[in-house]
């Protein structure tokens, strides 16, 4: 199954598509997103990203791995909102979420993160006082992250799974944190053998 965000090279229509030109329409297709208040309108949101995905000839496996990692989380908002709004209210919070989430994956399943950070530092540099390079790379550095530290969360329980350890946040939680900080030191010690500041 696909990772979550992970460039899938392809000729479909969207990943001939300008990188800018797709951020515009996500930022355009995020803000229509928010605006919607009635399960219908949900509906035809649904069916615009589904229609999307499939303009984008992403496999049925591949798109559900972009909302997939959500589902306890989804599930913690969800249960929330039934008991203080209601049942359609949760489901237009989730539907809401699952569907950004999903928006956002296409754009970087069809577009190379290069491609995505040229735009990002084209766009900066016009403005006064901004370095478009260096904000471009702060991003660079920060995709980079998510995977790597979903695979040092992987690591630590593992871990402690071979010593037997039972599941807890807490004991989960202070080892990758650890590990997080070390990751954060090495990648700072390497920068800065490089030259790019502290």
């Amino acid at each position: 199954m696909n990772g979550l965000g992970s460039y899938r090279p392809g000729a479909s229509p969207l990943h001939r598509a300008h990188a800018g030109a797709k951020l515009v329409a996500l930022a355009a297709g995020m803000v229509a997103l928010l605006r919607v208040s009635t399960l219908p309108g949900l509906a035809v949101a649904r069916g615009v990203a589904v229609a999307a995905y499939a303009a984008g000839r992403v496999p049925p496996r591949a798109a559900l791995a972009q909302v997939w990692p959500l589902r306890w989380f989804v599930l913690l908002v969800g249960a929330f909102q039934v008991v203080v709004a209601g049942w359609e209210r949760a489901v237009l919070v989730v539907g809401t979420l699952v569907l950004a989430v999903a928006a956002a994956a296409l754009v970087t399943l069809t577009t190379r993160v290069a491609e995505l950070l040229d735009v990002l530092e084209r766009v900066l540099s016009r403005l006064p006082r901004v370095n478009g390079a260096r904000v471009a790379l702060l991003a660079a550095l920060g995709i980079r992250a998510v995977p790597v530290i979903a695979g040092l969360a992987v690591q630590v329980r593992e871990a402690q799974q071979a010593r037997g350890l039972r599941a807890s946040p807490r004991l989960w939680a202070a080892p990758l944190v650890v590990r997080v900080l070390r990751h954060a030191d090495s990648t700072g010690e390497a920068l800065a053998a490089r030259g790019i500041d502290d």
